[in-house]
């Protein structure tokens, strides 16, 4: 038997016998109602409905937890202001005798602001405000709440800008202080109410307080207190 060169071959040497069949899988016809997931492309309403209520439960997990982080750090950080600005009272009686007692106003009228606020009836914090801002001369040196210490002003405590409320100019910056603010946003309450009666407040010495996130803001069990 003689080999037949390339040139020698012909298309007929080529041809697929007619018994070799080439089959391609079926797909079975989707069924009505069947997971789009086993032949088609798009989602049925009901596996979108599925997605969507994941999605939103998912979302108030995260929501929730960090809503909780913000206020876990919101009362730690009133706790260290409470006892950093407690420090600072007790370096004032020791230099003045007494803890910072008086009127925002600057006025010797009694009873004083910082008497007439008693927190054994947990007042409304919108009442703190006085009290508060004669705390915060006293303790910054600042008589005239404009953020300029008189020459030669003895400060005992540096309030940082997020510790303080008050007027702002065009670009935000604050001009003057009304009260000193916790990190819930809401006026530190002050009060040396058991100095003018001991039927009132809870320290002789005095009572420094946030209500932080009570609710309401009179349940003295959610607040971050001196006593």
């Amino acid at each position: 038997m003689t080999r037949k060169t390339s040139r020698e071959l012909s298309l007929s040497d080529f041809v697929i016998p007619s018994s070799f069949d080439i089959r391609l899988p079926r797909r079975s016809p989707a069924k009505a109602g069947a997971s789009s997931f086993g032949g088609r492309a798009a989602f049925t309403i009901l596996e979108l409905l599925i997605v969507i209520a994941i999605i939103i439960a998912l979302a108030g997990l995260v929501l929730a937890t960090v809503g909780y982080v913000q206020k876990k750090g919101a009362r730690s950080r009133a706790e260290a202001e409470i006892a950093a600005i407690s420090a600072a009272c007790e370096s004032y009686k020791a230099d003045n005798g007494i803890y910072p007692r008086g009127n925002a106003s600057g006025s010797t009228s009694t009873p004083y602001d910082t008497d007439t606020l008693n927190a054994r009836f947990g007042p409304d914090p919108s009442t703190y405000n006085s009290a508060s801002l004669f705390l915060y001369k006293q303790l910054s040196g600042d008589t005239n709440a404009n953020l300029q210490p008189p020459a030669g002003a003895k400060t005992y405590f540096s309030f940082k800008p997020q510790m303080l409320s008050g007027a702002k100019d065009a670009n935000g910056n604050l001009t003057s202080v009304s009260y000193i603010r916790d990190p819930f946003g809401i006026c530190y309450g002050y009060s040396t109410a058991y100095q003018n009666d001991p039927a009132t407040g809870y320290n002789p010495t005095f009572d420094l307080w946030s209500v932080a996130d009570a609710k309401p803001a009179t349940n003295q069990v959610q607040w971050i207190k001196n006593w």
